[in-house]
């Protein structure tokens, strides 16, 4: 194999070896700024106010392990205000909390079963 080869071969493994760290690295930090709610454990709450007009919901929570967080009261900002549709004060719901953007934030919500 001639030198001119070697260097050829030795490039273009270069090469492809960053092309496969770049879209991976790229891959993960999409993932980081769209979780799955799949992937955070839901935690139980009850709906103690909701305010559409600023996104948010006030939630008597469990402890939120993914968050390090012990069980409180506290206010959520939605991630989709869509999320606040049909709930209302009292209700006992299943939701998820993730950090979005330096934010807390619920990322899912359903009534509890």
């Amino acid at each position: 194999m001639k030198l001119i080869d070697i260097l050829a071969t030795a490039a273009l493994a270069t090469t492809l070896t960053a092309n496969a760290q770049s879209t991976a690295a790229s891959g993960a930090d999409h993932a980081a700024h769209h979780p799955a709610a799949a992937t955070a454990p839901q935690s139980d709450g009850e709906v103690r106010k909701v305010d559409r007009e600023q996104g948010k919901v006030t939630l008597r929570h469990g402890p939120l392990q993914n968050l390090d967080m012990p069980a409180m009261t506290m206010i959520f900002k939605a991630a989709d205000p869509k999320l606040l549709d049909g709930l209302k004060e009292g209700d006992k719901v299943k939701f998820t909390a993730e950090r979005v953007n330096g934010v807390i934030a619920v990322t899912a919500i359903q009534p509890a079963q």
